[in-house]
């Protein structure tokens, strides 16, 4: 089944040194836009990631230090690369959790404005793990009847990753799913639903670190504030903004403090 859209819908993966979201970055990524058309262009690229990539990294995604060395960094294909996903909504293989929150932290570190939260993402792992709880390599298979050969390359997990989504719309079309007790037919051609379907929780920030709770009120999800509103939590803990601000937390979930203290502070 063809992708139905109503703007264009950029599939992604990043190859990296690592998994921390605020401290590491991008050695690799591809991407794969489908344009409303249904037409595809393709970017990847290698970038230095101006720091030494860790023996554990490079045995996984096979790039070393001296791959990357003449490499641009990400400050200089920041705007390129911003420029390729403008008015896009983005699509990944475990991308909520990990590529889109890691990609908004190099745009941040590069003062590259973008505004991720205006678009729409499908996480086609969510999607898979909702319906049959396997990985990428096995949903492939199951799905595409085809073999994974290059795992752990940028542009064989993207082009896997959209070939998988394609097959996820004809398999579970028309077939129901029930959650917290009501059945519903989430799995439809449109972005908006899967995007919807595909997001566990309600994040605030990327991470998770503030969410909202029942009522749509921002809180703290960690911690000793874990469920209590942010803004009670400043107000009366005037120390933790500042914690926080100095501590090890991605650049976007500070932006996202930043925004409601500053809100707090006009409402005075």
């Amino acid at each position: 089944m063809e992708l139905k859209l109503n703007n264009p819908l950029v599939f992604l993966d990043l190859e990296t040194t690592g998994i921390n979201i605020a401290s590491d970055r991008i050695v690799e990524i591809a991407l794969i836009k489908v344009n409303v058309d249904g037409s595809e262009e393709e970017k990847v690229m290698r970038i230095n990631p101006e720091m030494p990539i860790p023996e554990q990294s490079s045995q996984i995604h096979g790039i070393y230090d001296e791959d990357v060395k003449d490499c641009p960094t990400f400050k200089e294909v920041g705007k390129q690369l911003a420029q390729f996903i403008e008015g896009c909504d983005l699509a990944g293989f475990n991308s909520n959790r990990f590529d889109i929150p890691l990609l908004a932290e190099e745009f941040m570190r590069a003062d590259v404005d973008i505004d991720m939260k205006k678009r729409k993402f499908v996480d086609v792992q969510s999607i898979f793990h909702k319906m049959e709880k396997r990985t990428l390599t096995a949903a492939l298979r199951f799905y595409c009847d085809q073999e994974l050969t290059d795992a752990h390359s940028a542009m064989a997990d993207t082009r896997a990753t959209l070939d998988v989504l394609k097959a996820q719309l004809d398999r579970y079309e028309n077939v129901e799913v029930e959650e917290n007790g009501k059945k519903t037919t989430p799995i439809v051609n449109d972005v908006n639903a899967l995007s919807d379907f595909s997001t566990f929780d309600r994040n605030v920030d990327f991470l998770g670190r503030i969410v909202y709770d029942e009522n749509g009120v921002e809180v703290f999800n960690f911690g000793k504030n874990k469920g209590v509103p942010v803004a009670k939590v400043l107000k009366e803990q005037p120390g933790y903004y500042g914690w926080m601000m100095q501590g090890d937390f991605p650049l976007y979930t500070k932006k996202v403090l930043t925004a409601i203290r500053l809100r707090m502070m006009s409402e005075q």
